[in-house]
């Protein structure tokens, strides 16, 4: 008689990786975000950053994902894929688009009032990755 199967547990996502070509400079601009990452991280060739729910984001640099994957190059075009971050208020999104560009970094869209609700603005990371920062009206 065969035992009962038991199906594996499902995939569950546990990271989120971006491949960057400075990495203090994308530390910089992520800390702004308000996310901890050590201070002597900025010359590591991978960094992982802890975030609410268990979630990480990993950084690593080009040298250190072709050292696994020789073939890989940089991609081009519009993103597919964008990092979103909720703010507390309309009045966040604002204050903190202005905190990041009055910093250098670039914006691609100033804030604006979305049509489904919501205070939006669009940034550019480093590596030209949108970073979307979003808060409920």
């Amino acid at each position: 008689m065969n035992a009962p199967h038991t199906p594996a547990p499902a995939p569950r996502l546990d990271a989120i990786g971006l491949t960057v070509s400075d990495m203090a400079a994308s530390l910089a601009f992520y800390r702004l975000l308000g996310l901890e990452l050590p201070a002597d991280a900025d010359t590591a060739p991978h960094v992982e950053a802890a975030l609410p729910g268990g979630l990480r984001l990993l950084f690593d640099t080009e040298e250190t994902v072709r050292s696994y994957d020789p073939d890989w190059t940089p991609s081009s075009g519009d993103d597919r894929a964008a990092l979103a971050f909720r703010c507390a208020t309309p009045a966040e999104v604002d204050s903190l688009y202005t905190r990041l560009t009055s910093a250098g970094h670039r914006g691609r869209r100033e804030p604006w009032d979305a049509v489904w609700g919501q205070r939006y603005a669009l940034l550019l990371d480093p590596d030209g990755g949108t970073v979307q920062l979003f808060a409920d009206r």
